[in-house]
This record gives structure tokens, C-alpha cells and sequence, in this order.
């Protein structure tokens, strides 16, 4: 058990006070499964008010490329279904199928899961249509403008169409892992955003719009409680057979701020600064977020709401993140 996790919880409480977030869940768990979990504040401020819980259902947002994307592609590598360094063409041929020559059509699951792509960070796919077929279309034949590589939701929109291609099936027709789903009951969620676009507060529907107008895509959409995100970490932590070849993946650096997936330990990262080397961590836009710190047999989550009712204001999530991790690993 972590001695300093009432310390670190203080900080989520002191933000909450402060008003700058409605609420939050924090938890804890170390190798031999020993966890502690924490709520304060409210899971929803407008149209209704209700407390936040040690089992509220959050919108997971980003988290999905780690916890439910990453692990499938590296399943399917482990066990030699795809080749990280091929192209996504081996599984999705007609991806730019007009232009054979087009830098697109070398883009590999490896670099999609480094974030080494030259794909836009960003781009509203929701405000063109709302079929989810024609959507996915537009995102594969769209001749995409070549940049730097940064951070971007098209590498694992990808990496999800790829999954769907092998399995035939839609995202949201493939059943998660134990404790996760595409989905909550909106009185046991906690409220994201007041959506402009869908013109009412969103409660256990999935915040991002691109996600929504897809109908379930490879980079968000999961929803699952303090307790799922643990024990995932747990899982990780005490990885065996093709999942500890997947785990060793999630580890092993692609540059200096990525791995297979996640991300590692870089100055102002949103680990913290005290999280050993060994340590891989992940946020969601949504407020949530995971790390996990094999050098010393733990993990931790942070979940909070800090998007309801509107994302356009100064939460302090970055700082708490980092400032919650510090705690957590302070001798």
C-alpha cells in the first residue's frame, strides 16, 4: 500500500475545493494486487447534481488507444497475424487506393503506435457527415497534408479500422475487456462536456465528437471505473506469455517520448518528475488518466471530469497530474 496516497489524494481534494474540477477518483495498487481508491466531489454539476463515487464510470477518452487498441494490435503481432513494420496496406489495401504512389500507403502499425506518422494531430471528421461507413472512407482516401509527426487520433483511427477489417466486426460490436465498455448508465457516470454539436450534456456517451459521429473508433470511446483502469495496471504489472511480450512492447522506447502506445518518462511529462525510469503512463482529454511504474510494482489513476460542463476553461489538470504522480513517489 501506498504511504502516501491520503497526501496525494489532498491534491485532487484541494482542486475539487478550489472549484476548478467537479470531481475525481483516485486509486492505487501495487503488485500483489493491494489497491486503494478514493472519490470526492460531484460525477455531474448541470442539468442535475450527483456525488462522484469509488465506482463512477468515466469516459476514458485517449485511454482506449492503450487499454483496448494498443493490446489488440500487439496481440495480433505476437501471434503473427500482422507485421508492426508492414504497411497498413497489408490489412487495409485500399487505403489511398487511388494514388498507389502516395506516402500514405507506407505508413506501418509501428509507427501508427509511436505516433510517428506525418498525419495531422487533429481534424473534425464529425463535421463531415454522419454516416460512420463514408466517415471511415473519407479518413482512408482523403489525401492527407504531410507534416511532423506529433500526437495524433487518425494514427489509432487507423490502427481501429485495421482491427475491424481482421475481426469483421465494428468496434463497438467487440466485446472489451472484463470491467470496460462503450458505454455507462448516465446515473452512473460521471457528466462530460455540454456539447455544442450535440446540444445537451453528455452522460455516459462518449465525449469525443469524431468517436461519436464514427459510431466506435480505435481512439476513444472506452468507459470503465477507477477499479477496470487498476486492474488493467495489475495485469500489465504481472504480465505472462503473449501478454508479457506485449507488455515488454508497451515498454520498449520508439523515440523520446513514445513507446508501443504509451508514453515514458520525459521533463514535464505528466508523470511526474519522481516516477522511476521503468514507468509508462497515458492521459485522456477528458481528465483520466493511467500510469504504471514497473521499477517499483505499482500503478496509479487518476479520473476526473474536468471537461464538464465546458472543457473551455483552466482546470489545472496538467499540474495536478504531474503534481498527484510526484506524491505518489515521494520517498
Amino acid at each position: 500500500m501506498s504511504k502516501n496516497f491520503d497526501s496525494a489524494f489532498n491534491l485532487l481534494a484541494e482542486a475539487v475545493a478550489a472549484g476548478k474540477i467537479p470531481g475525481g477518483v483516485l486509486g492505487f495498487l501495487d503488485a500483489a494486487g493491494n489497491r486503494q481508491v478514493c472519490a470526492i466531489g460531484q460525477a455531474q454539476r448541470e442539468p442535475v447534481c450527483r456525488p462522484m463515487t469509488e465506482q463512477s464510470w468515466f469516459d476514458l477518452a485517449s485511454l482506449t488507444k492503450v487499454l483496448f487498441t494498443t493490446p489488440r494490435i500487439l496481440k495480433l503481432a505476437a501471434e503473427g497475424v500482422i507485421d508492426l513494420d508492414a504497411p497498413l496496406t497489408q490489412v487495409i489495401p485500399d487505403f489511398a487506393q487511388y494514388n498507389l504512389d502516395n506516402w500514405q500507403r507506407k505508413i506501418t502499425f509501428r509507427q501508427c503506435l509511436g505516433h510517428q506518422t506525418p498525419l495531422p494531430g487533429v481534424f473534425p471528421l464529425y463535421t463531415y457527415g454522419n454516416d460512420p461507413n463514408q466517415l471511415r472512407h473519407f479518413v482512408l482516401q482523403r489525401n492527407w497534408e504531410a507534416g511532423p509527426a506529433v500526437y495524433s487520433d487518425l494514427n489509432f483511427i487507423l490502427l481501429g479500422i485495421a482491427i475491424e477489417r481482421l475481426t469483421g466486426k465494428t468496434i463497438r460490436d467487440i466485446e472489451p475487456d472484463q470491467g470496460f465498455a462503450w458505454g455507462a448508465a448516465p446515473e452512473a457516470a460521471a457528466a462530460t462536456e455540454r456539447c455544442a454539436w450535440r446540444g445537451r450534456v453528455l452522460c455516459g456517451e462518449v465525449h469525443d465528437e469524431n468517436c461519436a459521429a464514427l459510431q466506435g473508433a480505435g481512439h476513444a470511446g472506452l468507459f470503465g471505473t477507477a477499479d477496470a483502469v487498476l486492474e488493467w495496471g495489475f495485469g500489465a504489472l504481472n504480465a505472462s506469455g503473449l501478454l508479457a511480450s506485449s507488455v515488454a512492447l508497451m515498454r520498449q522506447a520508439l523515440s523520446g517520448r513514445r513507446t508501443h502506445g504509451w508514453e515514458r518518462p520525459y521533463e514535464g511529462w505528466s508523470g511526474g518528475e519522481l516516477c522511476s525510469p521503468g514507468t509508462i503512463g497515458h492521459t485522456g482529454f477528458t481528465g483520466t488518466g493511467l500510469w504504471i511504474d514497473f521499477d517499483r510494482g505499482h500503478a496509479w489513476t487518476l479520473l476526473t471530469n474536468r471537461v464538464h460542463p465546458t472543457r473551455h476553461f483552466d482546470s489545472g489538470i496538467f499540474a495536478l497530474r504531474r503534481a498527484v504522480g510526484d506524491r505518489i513517489n515521494q520517498n
